[in-house]
């Protein structure tokens, strides 16, 4: 679980979200938002000793009118065991110029064949249009051919004379128990009012894998009880198939209720299916017993389904149709309709891809009508050199 999973499970049994990550993040989640599914690029001059894994990209977005643009550049570097990736986002000013938004560098160092160093630093502007920084993250992964492994990821954010304060501390240990089974435990810290850290949240993960194809999982995640000991939030359960053509991940998730009896209140299933002829199609349906604008009986209801359509274009490129069906909260009895749609194609060129994606949204009248469109031009080797045939290995991890 990475620290995306610990804070989005800490949100959904009642922590403070803003408690646990800093204001800061929902700055770079919305500007990550606003340049929803761009590709990036512009020129490159790769490395020689590393040039197939080495990429630059950029793009522009526009909502229906020309609001809110933004425009934003990213690359990407490899070599001796050391990754840099940049991000650098831009805001149209009130002078009808773009201006300095964001900038995100992350750099990882290969410190030997099973350690991985990683930090991350987030850069924006204050009042006088200077970069500052405002969050650091550093992560230290240790692995073991055994399978066991340890990560300790640790978030900064500057106080107000500067200096990085410690906002929060994940800690992951993998053990492998048998050739079959997998035990993972988290703990999320944040500080406490002595100046040092508190454990808030922690979670037990148990993966089993049978000859079948199959892996069952089962995580459940505890909360501290104010006296000391932990208490159950929420459990989530499930099974993963996947004989490498066809993988289905059906998951539950429960909550205990007044009596403390764990109960369902929410199930997702997705299959993913490979076809010979260069398509991949994924389907995901939610189920809730709170289903918008119903009163429920307490039993799980279809509520929305994502299905997306990945092919290969003929001479290179790929497309991607991504479609996204709710019920209507005053009418949910209707069943689904189409609530939104996003087509993106990428075409190859000389000079690399040039990527195109229009969102399309239903609007208070039923109509869909373009939101946003995101224009780009990137040499991402796995934009241009697309490989959606029949994987030959099944994927071996359920769902974070």
């Amino acid at each position: 679980m990475n620290w995306t999973d610990a804070a989005q499970d800490a949100t959904i049994m009642g922590m403070n979200y803003s408690d646990v990550r800093g204001r800061v993040f929902f700055i770079w989640a919305l500007v990550i938002l606003l340049v929803f599914a761009s590709a990036l690029a512009c020129a490159q001059t790769p490395e020689a000793s590393d040039s197939s894994k080495s990429w630059t990209a950029s793009a522009e977005r526009q909502g229906a009118g020309n609001v809110n643009p933004t425009r934003s550049t990213e690359s990407h570097t490899e070599s001796n065991g050391r990754t840099v990736d940049k991000r650098a986002v831009e805001r149209m000013g009130p002078d009808g110029r773009y201006e300095p938004y964001l900038d995100i560098e992350k750099e990882s160092v290969k410190v030997d064949a099973n350690t991985v160093r990683t930090v991350e630093r987030t850069f924006g502007r204050d009042s006088s249009g200077q970069r500052v920084l405002v969050q650091v993250t550093e992560e230290e992964n240790r692995s073991s051919r055994d399978g066991a492994g340890k990560s300790v990821r640790t978030t900064s954010n500057p106080d107000a004379n500067g200096r990085l304060q410690v906002v929060q501390r994940e800690i992951q240990e993998t053990k492998k128990t048998s050739p079959d089974t997998q035990d993972k435990k988290t703990t999320v810290f944040t500080p406490d009012v002595n100046g040092g850290l508190a454990a808030v949240m922690q979670s037990q993960e148990h993966q089993k894998r049978s000859g079948d194809h199959t892996i069952e999982f089962r995580k459940s995640t505890s909360l501290p009880d104010g006296n000391g000991g932990w208490q159950v939030g929420e459990v989530k359960q499930g099974v993963i198939k996947d004989d490498g053509k066809e993988r289905t991940i059906d998951e539950q998730v429960l909550r205990p209720e007044n009596n403390g009896t764990l109960s369902p209140i929410a199930r997702t299933v997705s299959k993913e299916l490979q076809s010979s002829h260069g398509e991949n199609r994924t389907s995901v349906d939610t189920y809730t017993t709170n289903l918008p604008g119903s009163a429920g009986d307490g039993s799980l209801q279809l509520e929305h389904r994502v299905t997306t359509l990945r092919r290969a274009n003929p001479g290179g490129g790929q497309t991607t149709e991504k479609q996204v069906e709710g019920r209507n909260p005053g009418d949910p009895g209707a069943g689904l309709r189409l609530t939104t749609k996003a087509i993106d194609i990428v075409r190859p060129g000389a000079a690399g891809a040039t990527e195109t994606q229009t969102v399309q949204f239903r609007d208070a009248n039923g109509n869909l009508g373009v939101v946003s469109v995101d224009i780009g031009k990137t040499n991402k080797p796995s934009a241009i050199n697309v490989d959606i045939a029949p994987s030959d290995k099944p994927k071996q991890n359920p769902p974070k």
